[in-house]
Formats: C-alpha cells, structure tokens, sequence
C-alpha cells in the first residue's frame, strides 16, 4: 500500500484502563475505499481500537493512550486538536441500533442542524441523500415525520448509517453493525458498507468476511 493510499495509519498505539493494558503496541495501514475489518476472539481489544480513531475512548475515566493515530497527514492525539471536528470526520455505527427518539426525518436532520444548515431546501435534500445512500429511501420517503422507533431493526440501522452520511464524514467506524439482526438484514447492511466504500474508507469490527473486506 502506498502512502497516497492511506487514510489511517496507527504507529506503536498503546491503550490502558487504568493499570490494564488493552492495546499494545499497534502498527497498522488502513486504506481509502476499502473495507478493513478487524477480527479476533471477544475482549481482544477490537471495538478499543476502532473508538481509538474517533476519539470515543477519551470518555472512559483513567484511559491512557500513547503512541500515534495519523488522519490527514496529523497526528489526533496531540494536544490541541478539534475533538468534535475529529468525531464529525468520522462516523460511526454502534453495535445496536440507536435511532433517536424524534421523526425521521429529524433523526437525519439533526447534525446537519447542529453544524448550521437549518432548513429548506438545503436541509431537505440532505436527508433525501443520506436515506438514498443508506438504501432506506423508498421505504421510508412517505413517511418521514413518523418515530423513527416505529422502524424494524434492519430499517433503524440503515437510518443510523444515513444519520452518519449526513454530516459528510471521511471515514465510517462499524461496531459489529449487524450482530443484533436477523439474516435478511443482515445481508443488506453488509450489502451496503460494501457499497459505501466506493466514498468512504471504512473500518469494521465483523465475524463476517462476506463484504470483501481486508482483515487485520
């Protein structure tokens, strides 16, 4: 892989929670469009080191990292780097489904918000082309001001995919996305993250090889 290749690049990344080490020296390449899935047996420190790349660690008391995590040619754990700037950069999809408890089309609607495009039409055609992205549109267009809680599972996951496009991150981290699906749903978010590497690089932790993942 070449340099130009590269999105991230994780240089002797060290992790502890308290006096337990959870990530030793960790020296990977991960590339630009393509899906790198991590892989390895439950408590090895695989959803550790995903949430190292956005950040999400630095919420767990007494965590200390060291070593380097470059995005864009930059080291994100140095001082004064944008933490929320960093989180937008970097979607993520968490192991359940966690839609928020608001419309639809307000679950979409509420990072765009939050980073200033308030309405119309601007608004508008974003959550059309996060759902169209997310494969969701079509069942979903009539019906956008209903509780996005009244969604199946699978339909709730691709709307959390759709509320991560939605804010134009560079980079998707997926958490085991399909471990609380049934087969059929399953099938299709894997279809899905297969598709969105065609924009995005992408990083999974999966027990499933099938999206033509490169394992690390």
């Amino acid at each position: 892989m070449t340099k130009e290749d590269t999105k991230i690049e994780s240089r002797d990344l060290n992790l502890w929670y308290g006096d337990a080490q959870a990530l030793k020296d960790v020296t990977i390449a991960i590339p630009e469009n393509k899906v790198t899935a991590v892989i390895g047996p439950s408590g090895c420190g695989k959803s550790t080191f995903i949430r190292c790349i956005n950040r999400m660690n630095d919420l767990i008391k007494d965590c200390r990292v060291t070593g380097e995590l470059i995005i864009g040619g930059r080291n994100i754990y140095v001082r004064d780097v944008d933490v929320v700037a960093l989180r937008k950069s970097i979607g993520m999809v968490f192991q359940k489904p966690n839609p928020f408890p608001m419309s639809i089309y307000d679950n979409i609607a509420y990072g765009p918000r939050v980073h200033g495009i308030c309405g119309g039409d601007e608004l508008d055609g974003t959550v059309e082309a996060s759902l169209r992205a997310a494969a969701l549109w079509d069942e979903v267009s009539g019906i956008l001001d209903r509780s996005a809680l009244d969604l199946s599972g699978g339909q709730q996951q691709r709307l959390c995919i759709a509320r991560t496009l939605a804010v134009k991150p560079e980079v998707i981290l997926f958490d085991e996305p399909c471990s609380a699906l049934d087969p059929i749903s399953t099938a299709r978010i894997e279809d899905l993250i297969g598709e969105l590497k065609r924009e995005y690089a992408i990083v999974t932790v999966t027990h499933n090889m099938r999206a033509g993942c490169e394992s690390i």
